[in-house]
């Protein structure tokens, strides 16, 4: 095991069966601010490159689709409508 996973456990409070029953809403929101805080979050550059690459792709495969579906509409029309 890791020295940061020992460090982790270590640090970690085994909740008693009294501490499991009941619902604390200040300590969901602090285990939720401690989980936030690990978050690696992305650089803007990062963020605003990887969201352009997204709405390229969506384009494109929406675009295929289109394309694809205006193919088959017109092989189906020469087929059925003589």
């Amino acid at each position: 095991m890791a020295d940061k996973e020992k460090a982790a456990l270590s640090k970690e409070k085994i909740a008693s069966p009294e501490e499991k029953l009941g619902f604390s809403a200040s300590a969901f929101l602090q285990e939720t601010k401690d989980e936030l805080d690990k978050v690696v979050w992305p650089s803007r550059q990062q963020l605003i490159s990887e969201s352009l690459a997204v709405i390229l792709m969506v384009t494109l495969s929406a675009s295929l689709i289109y394309l694809a579906d205006n193919f088959f509409a017109w092989v189906a029309k020469q087929v059925f409508v003589r």
